[in-house]
């Protein structure tokens, strides 16, 4: 005899920012809906969002929006109906005090990311959504339009399903690529998921030494066989495998894709504010006023002490060496090295340490106006389990927000 199986409208699986969105709409269109969540809690992995402090969005303009993502374009109409502004006034309007901080982030007032996630368990519980937490989904099949779900507990039945279980990012969190499996289970095409916004590892052992060094206002590009792929501007930090910082953690979206088809360096513009001609005769000032300074000690006005050493030694010049004694051939060989200072990619960190996940759902298989499945009627994605991803700065929450808002009034 079959197991009777528990029957809601909706059910929605991955209590996530685009999970508790997507539930909490869906239920104001008088649809009993269930939130299946693996964890013991919700929107574990948002509580370590922006420092832990919950980077909900950003105030940029939608144009600037925009090139901010992968297929940024797919967000053009879920933007529209519901964009940062709209995001504002949803927490503001049940309870949530929001600030705005330098780059133009939002966050909580309370700098708390704990307040969001207690702010959904509030809604959740108003709006009378089944919540079970400990619930991991063990099988999902659809057949007869409708979906049957096994769970580590219970079975469960519905007409319109919501995934959005993450990415394979922090899988410690929760998101270890269920929702990939289950997507391709229901005829769907998976783009190779990749770590993104994680730090860069690079060849040169010596880059350890530099340890906790930061370089801020630089201009960090990738480069595949010597040709430009990606390019940063802002701050870096040396870490004890390589580089990680904003603008690294950045253009790590682009190394991920390309580490396996050639050469891939590194290169950072030390002086991007400069061009040559002003950073020449900047140079020049340099030397002449202390032409009876050695350059390690000269170069303490260039460089952050940490770098002073190892750049020497990459420009090939004696660190001991008398400003006076500098050729115009050696001149022109600095100049080249401050705005050509360039590592061996290795690798990227793993999934582990990345913030999101570059990959997923196409997202041409999926509806922009409903997220609805252009395959299996009724089916719905949202959230980092479809091929987006942002830079840092509140898009990638943005992004997971607009689509469970979507999905869940589309419902």
């Amino acid at each position: 005899m079959e197991e009777k199986k528990e029957y809601f409208d909706v059910i929605v699986v991955g209590a996530g920012p685009a999970g508790c969105m997507a539930a909490i709409k869906a239920s104001e269109n008088n649809k009993r809906v269930l939130l299946l969540e693996k964890n013991n809690d919700i929107c574990k992995k948002l509580l370590l969002t922006g420092n832990k402090r919950g980077n909900i969005t950003n105030l940029s303009t939608l144009d600037e929006f925009f090139p901010k993502y992968r297929n940024g374009n797919f967000l053009r109409n879920g933007f529209a109906r519901f964009f940062n502004s709209d995001l504002i006034d949803f927490f503001e309007s049940n309870g949530l005090k929001i600030k705005v901080e330098r780059g133009k982030r939002v966050y909580p007032a309370s700098e708390k990311a704990e307040d969001i996630a207690n702010l959904f368990k509030v809604l959740i519980a108003e709006k009378k959504i089944h919540l079970h937490l400990r619930s991991s989904v063990t099988n999902i099949s659809y057949r007869r339009k409708i979906f049957e779900l096994t769970t580590s507990k219970n079975s469960f039945a519905c007409e319109k399903l919501v995934i959005c279980c993450g990415g394979a990012s922090f899988p410690d969190t929760g998101s270890e690529g269920d929702g990939y499996i289950w997507a391709k289970d229901l005829g769907h095409t998976i783009i190779d998921p990749l770590p993104a916004l994680c730090g860069i590892i690079t060849e040169e052992w010596y880059v350890k030494k530099w340890q906790g060094t930061t370089l801020k206002n630089i201009v960090i590009q990738a480069e595949l066989e010597g040709k430009k792929i990606g390019e940063e501007f802002g701050e870096i930090i040396f870490t004890h495998y390589g580089i990680s910082g904003p603008a690294a953690l950045n253009l790590s979206r682009i190394i991920s894709e390309n580490k396996d088809k050639g050469l891939l360096n590194i290169v950072i513009n030390l002086k991007p504010g400069l061009d040559d001609k002003t950073l020449d005769n900047r140079l020049i000032r340099e030397l002449e006023t202390n032409s009876k300074k050695q350059l390690k000690n000269l170069f303490k006005n260039l460089l952050p002490l940490a770098l002073i050493s190892p750049f020497l030694r990459y420009a090939k010049l004696d660190e001991e060496k008398l400003a006076s004694s500098i050729t115009k051939e050696e001149r022109k060989r600095i100049l080249d090295c401050l705005q050509r200072f360039s590592f061996v990619v290795k690798d990227t960190r793993s999934f582990n340490d990345s913030m999101v996940t570059r990959g997923g759902v196409k997202t041409k298989e999926i509806n922009p106006k409903t997220m609805e499945s252009k395959i299996v009627p009724k089916l719905y994605f949202a959230g980092e389990v479809i091929d987006i991803d942002g830079k840092t700065g509140g898009y990638n929450l943005q992004a997971a927000f607009t689509t469970g808002y979507v999905a869940g009034v589309s419902v």
